[in-house]
């Protein structure tokens, strides 16, 4: 038996996982709803699956933030302290996480693997092109997109879907936080 995969990702309504310009973290539209639903997510037992961009982006943020800095949010540092494994052919070890594989391999072999082998469910959150080939290659579960309630369409970063194959999703959970930002949990499959 296989454990599940998600793909977790934080999206504008433009489909852009980030922004440039004078937008903040969560773009400003962070709250108390959401950052308490954050951390239940990442309060149950899962291990964490990256790519090695995302990984350093992760790696920079950590380093460069302050205890009081929106990168050090609990659920940010519960993630943190999660075990996790960074799929690349770049990285070089150690790396610095809490409780880390290095794997050097294609993600679509790695991650297949991990999912008959874990005893835990798999969560990655980013990893876009790494999740992109993922899901092409059928081996997500779940898609768990975070909407904020903004459009950045001169300032936005980082396309979410952008060279994606077709999918059909099914809603298997919808949630509105803090009266503003919507969480969609989809079942996708490749479109015929």
């Amino acid at each position: 038996m296989t454990v599940p995969y998600t793909f977790d990702v934080f999206c504008s309504l433009d489909g852009f996982g980030a922004a440039g310009g004078d937008w903040t973290g969560y773009w400003g539209k962070q709250g108390p709803e959401l950052l308490d639903h954050r951390l239940a997510l990442y309060g149950e037992e899962q291990r964490m699956v990256f790519g090695a961009n995302t990984y350093r982006a992760f790696a920079r943020m950590l380093a460069s933030s302050t205890e009081e800095s929106d990168v050090r949010d609990p659920w940010v540092t519960r993630m943190r302290n999660l075990p996790a494994t960074v799929v690349s052919t770049t990285l070089k070890g150690p790396l610095d996480w809490a409780d880390v594989d290095l794997v050097n391999g294609d993600a679509v072999d790695v991650v297949a693997r991990l999912k008959e082998e874990s005893k835990v469910p798999l969560r990655s959150h980013g990893s876009l092109s790494m999740n992109r080939a993922l899901m092409a290659a059928g081996l997500v579960d779940r898609v768990h997109v975070t909407l904020f309630p903004v459009i950045t369409g001169r300032t936005g970063l980082e396309p979410i879907f952008q060279g994606a194959p077709d999918f059909d999703l099914d809603l298997i959970e919808s949630r509105t936080l803090d009266g503003r930002t919507q969480v969609l949990v989809y079942r996708p499959t490749l479109h015929d």
